[in-house]
């Protein structure tokens, strides 16, 4: 996994998700239980047992890469001065994430909380390595704080695994002034996106409408989200659904094979140093992107400031509304904590209460995924300079309330992310049979989860 820039620092937390963790460790975070992957069941707690176990001194270990979350923390310290939290940064997406399997392996040094990404979840599920938070203080009425898809990511069931903390619901940026200097509008289905990008192009030779990057899964993954596709399941024990060669799933690919065997939109690589200076000089005309990428834009392309506008994703009908989600993350409780009702407080207390998560949102720029600052004009209300005076903020709100509600993920993304890169991105650089590539990437995925022993529906 290649390093995110520093600018700013917040979108490194959103952005870490694209990418995978070592498939090796998949199987080493059971440890020795050999349970089912339904998390590890956690005793109700009453009111009399949340008030004792919060009034006794007791140290928690929080693993995150969020920045600043130190605020957030001493907030929740200052609430239960008895908690003492001690926050680490064990690393970015797949360092902290081969640091958590070892720990779990080895039976010791494994955190009490940890940012997990929603696509993550499953694979910690395997072993138990999970503690369900459905009978813990706070938690029974919790669902209907957040969108309906937004819960579906972090629960089963009855059971709730980890706390939303930020979400990547799917939009798109685009330079006002280079699509009026090219006589396009902003399109809103994909037909005008395609007429756009060809438009464009006669317009501007020597640049793109977009870029479709050969490394990104999690973008292409987004694309088939918003149609409607599942290409993925678990039944949280031995069996996966793997069908990306369904209608919606090909629809998507098919589609953009039209527009890169023509050349009408770029293919590099993104979060490069080449795809940094195209942002910023002009070269790609829009970002297909996620509610993090605003912030991350404004840091990246600062020289284009004013310039930028941002949309609902287009559409494959006209009118609809649905969309994707690329990114984001959760706070989770692992099962082996000795203080579960102190953990499982401190998960849900920074990402619920309304101090800590206004501040998430509006300092540390996550795209916050409750209800309740999703509707707070301190948030939605924000009109930045380098969108013009938008309500940038406004459009992903009304993006979040439309993401397909449900999608899962397979326990082992990880192997889907890399696999995406060896086999459907020369397919993307190449200009060639995209539509084929991806037959193959099922298959590739298929025979993996063969062969760590899961049943392939």
């Amino acid at each position: 996994m290649f390093e995110i820039p520093s600018t700013p620092l917040s979108r490194r937390a959103a952005l870490a998700g694209l990418f995978g963790v070592s498939a090796l460790g998949l199987a080493a975070c059971a440890g020795s239980n050999t349970g089912g992957g339904n998390g590890a069941s956690a005793t109700p707690v009453s009111s009399d047992d949340f008030a004792k176990a919060m009034d006794t001194d007791t140290e928690l270990t929080f693993w995150t890469w969020v920045p600043d979350i130190q605020n957030e923390v001493d907030l929740f310290q200052q609430q239960y001065p008895k908690i003492k939290v001690k926050v680490v940064n064990a690393g970015q997406g797949l360092d902290q994430y081969t640091a958590l399997r070892t720990a779990l392996k080895a039976g010791k040094g494994a955190p009490d909380v940890c940012q997990i990404e929603y696509q993550y979840i499953s694979s910690f599920l395997i072993g138990n390595n999970l503690l369900d938070l459905s009978g813990m203080n706070g938690f029974g009425d919790l669902s209907g704080q957040y969108p309906e898809w937004v819960w579906n990511q972090v629960s089963r069931d009855s059971a709730v695994y980890a706390v939303p903390q930020d979400t990547g619901p799917m939009g798109m940026l685009y330079r006002d002034d280079l699509l009026k200097a090219a006589g396009v509008q902003a399109p809103t289905t994909w037909d005008e996106f395609a007429s756009a990008a060809q438009t464009y192009r006669i317009a501007s030779p020597n640049s793109y409408l977009t870029d479709l990057p050969p490394n990104q899964a999690g973008q292409m993954i987004g694309f088939m989200w918003a149609n409607g596709a599942k290409p993925f399941a678990y039944d949280g024990d031995k069996t996966v659904t793997v069908d990306l060669t369904g209608a919606e799933a090909t629809q998507v690919v098919e589609f953009w094979q039209g527009l890169v065997q023509k050349d009408l939109v770029a293919v590099d690589p993104d979060f490069t140093d080449q795809w940094y200076q195209g942002l910023s000089a002009g070269t790609y005309a829009s970002w297909l992107t996620a509610a993090w990428g605003p912030v991350f834009l404004q840091g990246t392309a600062k020289n284009t400031s004013g310039n930028w506008r941002a949309a609902q994703l287009p559409q494959f009908t006209a009118g609809g509304k649905a969309t994707g989600n690329w990114g984001g993350s959760t706070d989770a409780v692992i099962s082996s904590t000795k203080n579960p009702v102190a953990a499982a407080e401190l998960a849900r207390w920074i990402n619920v209460e309304k101090e800590p998560a206004m501040k998430l949102a509006t300092e540390q720029f996550l795209f916050p995924p409750l209800n309740s600052i999703l509707q707070d004009s301190a948030f939605v209300d924000q009109t930045p300079e380098f969108y013009g005076g938008q309500k940038v903020n406004e459009v992903f709100v009304e993006a979040s309330q439309n993401v397909n509600t449900d999608f899962e993920w397979l326990p082992f993304m990880d192997t889907v992310y890399s696999s995406y890169t060896d086999v459907m991105g020369p397919s993307i650089t190449n200009r060639g049979d995209m539509v084929g590539a991806l037959a193959q990437w099922e298959t590739k995925i298929k025979d993996f989860a063969t062969s760590q022993g899961f049943t392939v529906k």
